[in-house]
């Protein structure tokens, strides 16, 4: 977003070979920003610098099975502020339970990340970019037609409960990502409560 200087949805493509690749791949941290986008649109570095927040990945650089893949996903392009705890703790959290999900999944798993904003969103940095007030990570299971999603405040304190049903997703988002999808409430027959242990 050319106003948000953000992802507004970021969207990924697993499966249990991807991530295979993905764990030898070397982690750059060579944050950018994204020479792709035009500098009143994009976020910067000194945006970030002294702001406390961190730059948070909405598609993790630990799901990225090439070196060109982990250098693209340290472009602010995929990055939001992020409550710091909240980001290597809370958020790292769900990320690892996505992929324990990935690896035991039949095939293709498409996994949909990204930012909420107050009506009035605070900014920070030169660029004004937007805090997030919440986060979002919407799993979607092609081969068993389930998706399920986690929504959770950027705060420190934020606690990660039981995913949400996509229905319940949608009411709270206003995003139907999946509304041409067909989608069911369980997951294997386990209730969607279940995937988080």
């Amino acid at each position: 977003s050319g106003l948000a200087k953000t992802p507004l949805l970021v969207i990924e493509r697993l499966d249990a070979a991807l991530l295979r690749d993905a764990r030898d791949e070397a982690r750059t941290d060579q944050f950018y920003a994204d020479p792709r986008l035009p500098p009143k649109e994009r976020a910067e570095l000194g945006d970030y610098k002294g702001s406390g927040f961190d730059r948070g990945h909405m598609a993790p650089a630990a799901d990225q099975p090439t070196p060109s893949a982990m250098a693209q996903s340290f472009a602010l392009s995929n990055m939001v502020p992020q409550d710091r705890i909240n980001n290597q703790r809370i958020w790292a959290k769900v990320e690892s339970d996505v992929r324990k999900y990935v690896r035991r999944a039949k095939g293709d798993v498409y996994v949909f990340s990204g930012p909420l904003f107050d009506a009035s969103p605070e900014t920070m940095g030169r660029q004004r970019v937007w805090i997030p007030t919440r986060l979002f990570k919407l799993v979607y299971d092609a081969s068993e037609q389930r998706a399920w999603a986690y929504i959770l405040d950027n705060r420190a304190d934020t606690r990660v409960e039981a995913p949400v049903p996509y229905e319940r997703f949608v009411q709270q988002t206003g995003w139907k990502v999946l509304a041409d999808v067909p989608v069911n409430g369980t997951i294997s027959g386990r209730r969607l409560d279940d995937l988080s242990r």
